[in-house]
């Protein structure tokens, strides 16, 4: 969210900003519509003062028993009573109008963001780990796990529909295994974050705070009242109705009631990821300077409507509508943002460096970059059954942006600021899985365990068909 303070200072840095998401130049309209707003605003501030001084002026004229200016101003003031209210409406129109605007405008990149379009634009960073050789073509995920018996999409889809799938056995017990894996990891002495057992539903305003709404509601689940509205309905109906037909009952009004009643619940958004809660425990808050950074973690379901990707991924779990991930969110100054996102970023690849697995850093473009990220890094892992890169984690740098959405500040020396904050994958668990059974995968089709997952699977050493 941008301050429309800093647009008017500096509109050209805003467009040329705008430019490089690939956007029309906006601050010519933004500025035209805040300078009505602030007109609508003069207005009624003058308009509010001339009542006060008004009403002033009645019993100064009450006092001198001047009977028609008493009345002249009394009518004024009338007259100001009636058009006080709209032009309080009007402003708030404008404001709303502008904020709306507002919300809508990505994150402006930093300088040293690559230019481009797409991810083709995107320029490695660095390397790690080196690619295997085998003596066999590698198998996909998929392939690997329907052999084992323990991936089942079919059976996922008759409960759920597709972009979902059930695991057993080892590979269930695997993917839990990595979750806590990387929870011990980030919770040590070493990366120091702190672990959050966060809600996975959210209102409307945190959402709104990370970046999510308004512009990404069709990427969403949310929990619809829907089911209760109807099951409501029918539970109170059924019986009404007959004693309806017994006293020739007008059934309008209720119904009507039972509607209203239904359309207040609130309406409460399913997770996308943990950045969602993690990132709003400081919202409308101010933080002390020496509490910060403030570093956070969670392992949580995560549940994406993926509405742009029809045809992308439809087989295997890369893709999914529901996935588990492990999220760290920082909270820190302006002056040690950058410092943090170097930091998150070697504390996401720790966890591919332990699991011994090839993957590279890319800087991601101005064109492939996230709504609410200044900069962003994705990590991707390198996949031999598919023989490519596939992301596993995403660690931005937001700035301000969302601290500006939700109200989020700390105290310095120099005043209230607002926070800066940081979001990313550590990691994605379920892509994780798909890594290690890849890259782990031998000449019959088993999955060896890595070293760094042995403490967690019980003493197996393999997941095999027999399991």
């Amino acid at each position: 969210m941008y301050d429309i303070k800093w647009i008017r200072e500096h509109p050209d840095a805003f467009d040329r900003g705008l430019t490089r998401r690939a956007l029309q130049p906006l601050s010519g309209k933004l500025l035209a519509l805040d300078e009505k707003r602030r007109a609508a605003i003069t207005k009624y501030e003058q308009a509010q003062a001339r009542r006060n001084a008004a009403s002033k002026e009645i019993g100064e004229a009450k006092k001198k028993k001047d009977e028609a200016a008493a009345l002249k101003l009394m009518a004024e003031v009338n007259e100001l009573k009636v058009t006080l209210p709209a032009l309080e409406a009007e402003q708030k129109k404008l404001g709303d109008e502008l904020a709306k605007e507002l919300a809508q405008i990505p994150n402006m990149p930093l300088d040293d963001v690559p230019d481009g379009t797409d991810a083709g634009g995107n320029v490695e960073h660095h390397q790690s780990g080196k690619k295997r050789d085998y003596a066999f073509k590698p198998k996909q995920h998929f392939e690997l796990g329907e052999a084992l018996g323990q991936m089942d999409f079919e059976l996922a889809a008759k409960l759920s529909g597709a972009r979902f799938v059930v695991l057993q056995k080892g590979l269930a017990r695997m993917e839990r295994a990595l979750g806590q894996f990387m929870l011990d990891l980030h919770t040590g002495e070493k990366h120091g974050y702190t672990e959050v057992n966060p809600p996975l539903m959210v209102r409307d305003a945190a959402m709104f705070g990370t970046g999510q709404l308004p512009k990404f509601k069709e990427d969403q689940f949310f929990s619809t009242e829907m089911n209760w509205r109807t099951t409501r309905l029918n539970e109170i109906l059924s019986p009404l109705e007959q004693e309806i037909a017994n006293r020739k009952q007008n059934t309008k009004k209720v119904i009507d009631d039972l509607i209203e009643e239904a359309e207040t619940k609130e309406q409460f958004w399913l997770i996308p990821t943990a950045e969602v809660p993690l990132t709003n425990l400081v919202r409308e808050s101010i933080v002390e300077e020496d509490k910060l950074p403030i570093r956070l973690t969670a392992c949580t379901p995560c549940f994406r409507a993926e509405a742009g990707a029809a045809g992308k991924d439809t087989r295997g779990m890369i893709r999914q509508h529901q996935f588990t991930k492990v999220e760290l969110v920082s909270i820190t100054t302006p002056e040690k943002s950058k410092e943090e996102h170097e930091r998150m970023l070697a504390c996401a690849e720790e966890v591919l460096k332990k699991l011994d697995l090839h993957y590279r850093v890319v800087t991601l473009c101005t064109g492939d970059m996230g709504f609410a990220a200044q900069k962003t890094y994705d990590i991707e892992v390198w996949l031999p059954g598919q023989a490519m890169y596939r992301e596993i984690s995403s660690c931005s740098n937001c700035g301000e942006f969302q601290a500006r959405r939700m109200n989020a500040r700390y105290r310095s020396k120099d005043g209230v600021r607002h926070v800066h904050t940081l979001n990313g994958s550590g990691v994605a668990v379920g892509r994780a899985l798909i890594a290690v059974m890849e890259t782990y995968q031998d000449d019959q089709g088993a999955i060896v365990v890595p070293e760094a997952l042995k403490p967690y699977m019980g003493g197996v050493s393999k997941i095999a068909s027999s399991e």
